[in-house]
């Protein structure tokens, strides 16, 4: 019998979600198909939603069944962390590490970050709605005028697509 090599699923949503019994459900059962039929074992999180911190709950609980599984922390910021940050991420995750290409992205890292997640993925699960609108934001706080940021989550998608990667999209 061939052993398979061990696959990467990456989570990717909006800051906000609508979580419901159903979502946590179809989540859970997808999640656990990957692993125990696609041979995913490490799952890599980004930070700043709701999406990302749903699905850690999941994987954990799943954890908890199959014990080789590995959640892996990928930090958008802070290259360098001393030992207590470490400490305390590797409290909630089996590894954590910052991409090279991270380096000098500035304020559209956690952009960068999401790339480098998708390109080290073979599965890419995201909560992504085309229609959604980030809330407008300001420069600085004496600017006069907003601007219309772009979704973090739809150039994350859009470049899953052009990477053709396996997507499955949990908003629908």
């Amino acid at each position: 019998m061939q052993k398979h090599s061990v696959k990467n699923c990456c989570f990717i949503g909006h800051r906000k979600i609508e979580i419901t019994i159903e979502l946590k459900q179809r989540l859970y059962d997808y999640i656990e198909n990957l692993i125990v039929n696609e041979n995913v074992k490490v799952f890599l999180f980004g930070s700043r939603s709701q999406f990302d911190d749903f699905c850690y709950d999941i994987v954990s609980k799943l954890k908890e069944k199959y014990t080789d599984l590995k959640r892996v922390y990928i930090r958008s910021q802070y290259e360098l962390i001393d030992e207590n940050y470490k400490k305390y991420l590797l409290g909630f995750y089996e590894e954590t590490y910052f991409p090279e290409r991270c380096k000098g992205a500035g304020k559209i890292s956690h952009v960068v970050r999401n790339q480098a997640m998708i390109d080290d993925s073979d599965f890419c699960l995201f909560y992504y709605d085309e229609n959604y609108t980030p809330p407008q934001r300001k420069w600085s706080r004496r600017d006069l005028f907003a601007y219309q940021p772009k979704s973090g989550t739809a150039l994350a998608y859009k470049y899953a697509n052009q990477k053709k990667k396996i997507i499955y999209n949990f908003f629908n």
